[in-house]
C-alpha cells in the first residue's frame, strides 16, 4: 500500500510514495543483548523520553497541509485492520519504551478518536509505570470533531490531557481548511467538554499558513486568553510529499509573536521541560500564555527526544524521516521482551537525524530533494 496516484497540474499523473518502502529496515531481532538503563542516548547525546503512537491512518478531515483531498480521496486504500497493531501490542511495546526512559506518551493519528474503543487502549497505557513507580504523562492529539462525546470516557480511562488542532475561528476559513465542511462550533464544543471533564491543561494548536489563515492569529489569541487553554502557533512545515509545501507560505513565528504583542504585551517564559518544542510567552497581565513552534525558522533538533511509532509498527526517529524500522515482526513473532528492548536500544543509539537543522543550511526550496518523506497522517504530528 505504499504508493498512491494523484493528478498534478503540470502533468497528467504523478506517483506519490506515502511510505518509502524501497529499502525497508527490519528491526534487528538478533541485536546484542542490552539491558535497559532508563536513559538511552542517541549519537548526538539526545535521550529518548517521548513516544508518539499513531493508532490509525484514517482521518475525517482533509486539511491541505496533511491529508489533501486530491490524494486522500474516496478511493484511497487505508491499511487493513489486521495490519494495525492491536492494543495489546501497542501496550507491550510502550512498556518496553518506558524501560528505556520514555516518560510521555502521546496518541495520534490520523484522527485517533476514530480508532474503535480507543478508551480501552488509554486504560491499558494508564496502568504503565516508570521504573521509579511514577505514572506516565499520557495525552492525545485530536481535531476535536469527536471530543464532545468522548471526553468523559477518555478521562475515566486515565487520559490526562488533550491537544486540539484548530486553524481558525472564522467558520468559512475553518471549513475551507478542513475541506469537509466541518463547522468550527463543534470543535469549540469539544474543547469545552474536555475542560469540563478535567482533560487539562488543554493545548490548542494552530498551523499558520501565509495567505490562508494568518488573519486568524489575533482572533484566536483573543478567544483563548484567560480561559486556561494554551494556544500554540505552528509554522507550516514541509512534512511528507503531498502538501505542496513552499517556503513563501511559511509565516515565521517571530512575526506571530510580534502581531500578538502589539495588542497584548508578552514576556518570555522558560521551557517547562527539556526538549520542549514550543517557545513559551506569557501575557504580561497574567491572562495565560501562548507558544510558538518554529521548526522551519528556528530548528530545535539538538533537543529532540521524540520517537514515533506508526499504526502498523514502524518506528520513525524524525517527523521528516523517509524510512522507519519495522518492529511488527518482533511483536508478532516469538521475540522476547529482552530482544525487543535490545532492538529499540540499538535503533535509538544509531540515531543522528536533524532534518530541520540541515534544511536551514540549504537555500530555501520546495523540499523536493532526496528521498520522499513519510506522511504526517501516517505517524502523527
Amino acid at each position: 500500500m505504499p504508493w498512491r496516484r494523484a493528478t498534478d497540474r503540470s502533468m497528467s499523473v504523478r506517483v506519490i510514495p506515502l511510505v518509502d518502502a524501497r529499502r525497508p529496515v527490519v528491526a534487528p531481532a538478533d541485536a546484542p543483548a542490552q539491558a535497559p538503563t532508563g536513559s538511552l542516548l542517541d549519537r548526538l547525546g539526545r535521550p529518548l523520553t517521548d513516544l508518539r503512537i499513531s493508532v490509525t491512518d484514517r482521518c475525517n478531515f482533509r486539511c491541505s497541509y496533511c491529508m489533501p483531498k486530491e490524494v486522500f480521496d474516496k478511493d484511497y486504500r487505508y491499511l487493513p485492520h489486521a495490519d494495525l497493531l492491536s492494543f495489546e501490542e501497542i501496550t507491550r511495546v510502550a512498556r518496553l519504551f518506558v524501560q528505556h526512559g520514555v516518560r510521555k506518551i502521546r496518541l495520534t493519528g490520523g484522527e485517533p478518536l476514530l480508532r474503535k474503543n480507543i478508551e480501552g487502549l488509554v486504560e491499558q497505557l494508564a496502568q504503565l509505570r516508570t521504573p521509579d513507580g511514577k505514572a506516565l504523562d499520557l495525552t492525545l492529539t485530536t481535531n476535536g470533531s469527536l471530543l464532545a462525546r468522548k471526553s468523559k470516557a477518555l478521562k475515566a480511562a486515565g487520559l490526562q490531557r488533550v491537544t486540539v488542532s484548530l486553524d481558525g475561528l472564522d467558520d468559512a476559513v475553518f471549513r475551507a481548511m478542513n475541506d469537509v465542511d466541518f463547522p468550527v462550533a463543534e470543535v469549540l464544543a469539544g474543547i469545552e467538554a474536555a475542560q469540563a471533564a478535567g482533560l487539562g491543561p488543554i493545548k490548542v494548536n494552530m498551523v499558520v499558513k501565509r495567505g490562508t489563515n494568518e488573519q486568524e492569529i489575533l482572533p484566536m489569541a483573543r478567544r483563548f486568553r484567560g480561559t486556561g487553554v494554551v494556544l500554540r502557533f505552528i509554522e507550516y512545515m514541509d512534512v511528507g510529499a503531498t502538501n505542496g509545501w513552499r517556503m513563501d507560505e511559511v509565516l515565521p513565528s517571530a512575526e506571530v509573536v510580534a502581531r500578538i504583542a502589539a495588542e497584548f504585551p508578552l514576556v518570555p517564559l522558560e521551557a517547562s521541560a527539556p526538549g520542549e518544542t514550543a517557545q513559551r510567552w506569557a501575557y504580561a497581565d497574567g491572562a495565560g500564555e501562548i507558544g510558538v513552534i518554529s521548526s522551519v525558522t528556528q530548528a530545535f533538533c539538538q533537543d529532540c527526544s521524540r520517537a514515533r511509532l506508526s499504526t502498523e509498527g514502524q518506528l520513525y526517529l524524525c517527523l521528516f524521516a523517509s524510512r522507519g524500522h519495522d518492529l511488527k515482526p518482533l511483536l508478532r513473532g516469538d521475540a522476547s521482551d529482552a530482544q525487543v528492548l535490545s532492538a529499540i536500544g540499538h535503533i535509538w543509539q544509531g540515531r543522528a537525524d536533524r532534518y530541520s537543522e540541515l534544511r536551514a543550511l540549504r537555500e530555501p526550496d520546495t523540499g523536493d530533494g532526496g528521498p520522499r518523506r513519510v506522511e504526517m497522517s501516517y505517524i502523527g504530528g
